[in-house]
């Protein structure tokens, strides 16, 4: 979620006119700034005062200048949100999509603003969110098994459908790690491990892709929203649960592996009752090594939009140093596994 490196000066009058053709000509544009904490879309917050006196804030979400390797673009994470919200999870509908408002070409589309924190930090320490770390292991499991009651069978989506979801995640994997600049010794030795060790394929559901401590919203009373779709697919639902558990969303607070939130044991369990889904430790380990993995080589091309001259971001220059901690953590989990009958790496 990254602002435009140079504000247009024309954009508020854009936002303006945009809006009041969503909510009214009465509507009053009071704050349009640009939202940060993230790194893979421009994302803009947009208050307003209605007619009667309202006040009202949103969020403007648009196409990034340059992505990354498997987002979505805005037109299509449009209609995969939507999908969500008439599942039922907690996530804003996506609004009056359009073309060209943040930047030529560029779609966008609004949401409300939901209340809440979801800087990791916070998240996982702050004692007003104590209740909510303690609410969480249900709270998260049951927002991801409404997510995951999405399949093709059910919804038309404009998202690639695999014919093996276990493979298609990690030819993509691989794919990623084709782009990086010099070789990963750790990450293809990973990769050869997920390769040998990989359950058999199962089902396919919608997967959220980037579900993590800072794209959870929560209040003092649980959670509030889930954010940032840009990464959804068709793939295997214990994916998004792999991915919660990678080391970097615990943001310090290693004891917790779910996010830094809670433990393993009783988010797997609510999990397995709100979607009557079964959770192997196994699958949960291989996805749990993907998703380090995945973060691995994901770090390394955030630095490269800098360098490539795509972005001018320090934010994005900071985040490569990562993907050794990532790359150890993936090693650590597969010594950790039983020898594979054809000997894991």
């Amino acid at each position: 979620m990254i602002a435009a490196n140079a504000p247009d000066p024309t954009l508020r009058a854009r936002a303006l006119a945009y809006l009041q053709g969503a909510l009214g000509p009465e509507a009053e544009l009071t704050r349009l700034e640009p939202l940060g904490g993230g790194a893979c879309q421009e994302i803009w917050r947009a208050d307003l005062r209605l007619a009667e006196g309202e006040e009202r804030a949103f969020v403007i979400r648009g196409d990034p200048a340059v992505a990354l390797p498997g987002s979505l673009g805005r037109r299509e994470e449009h209609e995969v949100i939507n999908a969500a919200v008439a599942a039922g999870a907690p996530t804003p509908a996506a609004r009056w999509l359009t073309e060209g408002l943040l930047r030529p070409g560029a779609w966008a589309y609004t949401m409300v603003m939901l209340p809440g924190v979801a800087l990791g930090a916070k998240v996982t320490r702050d004692p007003p969110l104590a209740l909510a770390r303690e609410r969480a292991p249900t709270q998260l499991a049951e927002a991801l098994a409404a997510i995951h009651t999405v399949t093709p069978d059910r919804v038309t989506l404009p998202l690639p459908l695999p014919n093996d979801p276990v493979a298609a995640a990690l030819d993509a994997l691989a794919e990623t790690m084709a782009r990086l600049p010099c070789a990963r010794p750790a990450q293809a030795a990973a990769l050869a491990w997920l390769r040998q060790n990989r359950p058999p394929s199962g089902e396919v559901t919608l997967v959220h892709g980037d579900f993590r401590t800072g794209n959870l919203l929560f209040e003092p009373e649980g959670l509030t929203g889930v954010l940032d779709w840009e990464f959804a697919h068709w793939g295997s639902p214990l994916e998004d649960l792999g991915w919660l558990c990678v080391r970097d969303w615990r943001f310090g607070a290693l004891d917790r592996a779910v996010g830094g939130i809670c433990r393993r044991a009783p988010f797997v369990a609510a999990y397995t009752t709100a979607s009557g889904r079964p959770v192997s430790a196994a699958e949960l380990t291989f996805w749990e090594v993907y998703g380090n993995l995945r973060w691995a080589a994901g770090a390394i091309l955030q630095g490269q939009r800098v360098l490539s001259g795509a972005e001018r971001d320090l934010e994005l220059l900071a985040i490569p140093w990562r993907a050794a901690e990532m790359e150890y953590e993936a090693l650590r989990l597969i010594a950790r596994q039983p020898q594979s009958p054809r000997g894991a790496p």
